[in-house]
């Protein structure tokens, strides 16, 4: 076995037990201050654009979403090993871009409620409904361009949570009631609740936290003067259903507009956005262009 092979091993072995690695040196760290300055710059032109629930003013994250159609310059390390191997590896050779999106924590930003990613949230109109099978099918990534530390918020996972098959959201989820109030023994905790086992997974500058969507995970806050800036790419088999995702998608109309929930929304990627993406990274996003 080889050394690239030994490497992609263990961080499978981190995700199938823990449920997230974080994989260092994705980014070169000469690269990151720039591409910072970038993303900050995308997120104050167009964060007023998107109806996202994630209004600045009110709980301190600067939020874009499709960044594809605004930013481009971080794109040539989306394809970068072992990361694109290990998104190979637990979501076949086929896998999808879900989401890209800028997220910026501003300093004082309060800290979130626990929750799972899309489709395991169950306060989303797009959920799959608890309790749902154990098995991984949409993989998380942060991709630090800031350090993330316990000053700046990093973000709080409860390791091995993602094998649970619920998460607190269920407490607070629309016409859904608890029927898993325990698991191994403990109670789920309702989604502002202190957890025990909870850690902030910290890394430097350039590395990507890797989670299955499961995992419990919560926004911290930030006690920094600076903002904590992030991209969130996620990840998706062939066969996992977008289009509630998708404005108006037929799928979207039926399970937000007319049920009254509410889901993420993922605008399509334009046709001059998608035309300058590389070659290789085209088959990624290829199915969400308008």
């Amino acid at each position: 076995m080889n050394q690239h092979d030994t490497i992609l091993n263990t961080y499978c072995d981190q995700i199938q037990k823990q449920g997230y690695c974080v994989v260092p040196n994705i980014i070169p760290t000469s690269e990151c201050s720039e591409l910072r300055s970038r993303i900050i710059q995308a997120v104050d032109q167009y964060h007023a654009k998107y109806e996202t629930g994630r209004d600045a003013a009110n709980n301190g994250i600067g939020f874009v979403p499709s960044l594809i159609n605004h930013e481009q310059s971080y794109v040539k390390y989306l394809l970068s090993e072992p990361l694109n191997a290990l998104m190979r590896q637990f979501l076949g050779v086929h896998l999808r871009v879900s989401f890209t999106s800028a997220i910026i924590n501003y300093p004082l930003n309060p800290s979130g409620d626990w929750h799972a990613d899309w489709p395991f949230n169950q306060r989303n109109a797009g959920r799959i409904r608890a309790p749902y099978s154990d098995l991984l099918m949409h993989m998380t990534t942060l991709w630090m361009l800031s350090p993330f530390d316990s000053q700046n918020g990093a973000t709080r996972i409860v390791p091995g949570s993602h094998r649970c098959p619920t998460n607190p959201t269920i407490w607070d989820a629309p016409f859904v009631s608890p029927k898993l109030e325990t698991w191994n023994g403990k109670p789920i905790p309702h989604p502002q609740e202190p957890i025990q086992d909870e850690v902030q997974v910290n890394g430097k500058q350039g590395s990507v936290l890797v989670m299955d969507s499961r995992l419990w995970h919560a926004t911290a806050s930030n006690q920094s003067a600076s903002p904590r800036v992030a991209l969130a790419v996620r990840y998706a088999p062939w066969w996992l259903n977008l289009q509630v995702l998708r404005p108006d998608s037929d799928e979207r109309q039926r399970m937000c507009d007319e049920s009254g929930l509410t889901e993420n929304m993922v605008p399509s990627i334009r046709q001059t956005a998608f035309a300058q993406l590389p070659d290789n990274l085209k088959p990624l996003y290829r199915h969400w262009v308008e």
